[in-house]
């Protein structure tokens, strides 16, 4: 059996998030107070106690995503004895996941991770005014058909297919005005179904490129050390070892598509025959089974998951 560890994106993120596990295990416990630390606020009481705007707000979702994934994974290793270099074959990271994947596998610390993923928020927040872009899904379609409906949508405007999440999901993202025009053909022409997402901004958009600028800053001042097992890249969809490879790809990655089912099927190709979902909510685990054949997707973020866990071991 051959495994990889996987960590999801926005999206995923929900009140309450982490705080069983807070809990349950002072590692994790430890994990949150380093996070407030690094980042000079009580992000883990907001996780907690919410209001639901305020943990979906970018600038928020995306640390506390990040946190919630190195809290389950320092209690898999601490409770479960897990050891990424021993027991993975690759890691992985939806978007902002990516982040988790690269702190996972230590190539980046858990402090500059999530400073790093609050930069990204906010730039990304911050690079289009809201109300200018958007995001669809469309699903029961394939990426070269959400590329086409993107390419008859855009009319003078920018919409381009910005997460090929497999399992007939593609998201599209650009201007609002184009991004509606996507869902209208969309429907027009039949999709299962197409719909605006309630997010604030067109991520993995060439409209993102100034918050790409910002990350491009904001990597240069870090240190980015090899991963302990090979990150399978959103933009690459392919194994990623060096660091200044790594940095190009977070950087690309912002208006970049989310290569996401290749990644899978690369994955699976080599071998990969489970996949460890580790962190807030089971999205990915639910892509995997769509997109890998007899692949299995199990999804690691709750006291009763790290259980289930150590006792299938």
């Amino acid at each position: 059996m051959s495994v990889a560890y996987v960590f999801p994106g926005q999206g995923s993120q929900a009140v309450g998030m982490g705080k069983a596990l807070a809990e349950t295990f002072a590692v994790a416990r430890t994990v949150f107070a380093e996070v407030d630390a690094a980042l000079g606020d009580t992000l883990s009481k907001v996780m907690w106690e919410g209001p639901a705007e305020a943990v979906t707000l970018t600038e928020n979702a995306q640390p506390a995503l990040v946190a919630v994934s190195l809290a389950a994974m320092r209690v898999l290793e601490a409770e479960a004895g897990v050891d990424l270099a021993r027991d993975a074959q690759f890691v992985a990271g939806h978007s902002v996941g990516e982040y988790s994947a690269l702190a996972a596998a230590g190539s980046l610390t858990l402090a500059d991770a999530v400073r790093l993923v609050r930069i990204r928020g906010r730039a990304m927040q911050q690079a289009v005014p809201v109300g200018v872009g958007a995001m669809a899904a469309l699903l029961g379609v394939d990426f070269e058909q959400a590329a086409a409906i993107s390419a008859e949508a855009a009319q003078g405007d920018l919409v381009q297919a910005a997460n090929d999440n497999g399992g007939g999901q593609v998201v599209v993202s650009g201007h609002k005005a184009a991004v509606e025009r996507a869902v209208e053909i969309a429907k027009a022409r039949g999709v299962r179904r197409a719909m605006l997402l309630p997010v604030s901004a067109p991520f993995h958009s060439a409209l993102m490129q100034p918050a790409a600028d910002v990350m491009a800053d904001a990597l240069s001042k870090v240190t980015i050390k090899p991963p302990c097992v090979p990150l399978i890249g959103n933009v690459v969809a392919g194994p990623v070892m060096e660091p200044a490879q790594i940095l190009r790809g977070l950087v690309d990655q912002v208006t970049g598509t989310v290569r996401w089912r290749e990644s899978v099927a690369f994955m699976a190709a080599a071998g990969v025959t489970t996949f460890y979902e580790v962190g807030s909510g089971k999205v990915l685990s639910g892509l995997v089974k769509r997109i890998a054949e007899g692949a299995t997707g199990i999804a690691i973020g709750t006291p009763e998951d790290v259980a289930a866990f150590k006792a299938a071991r």
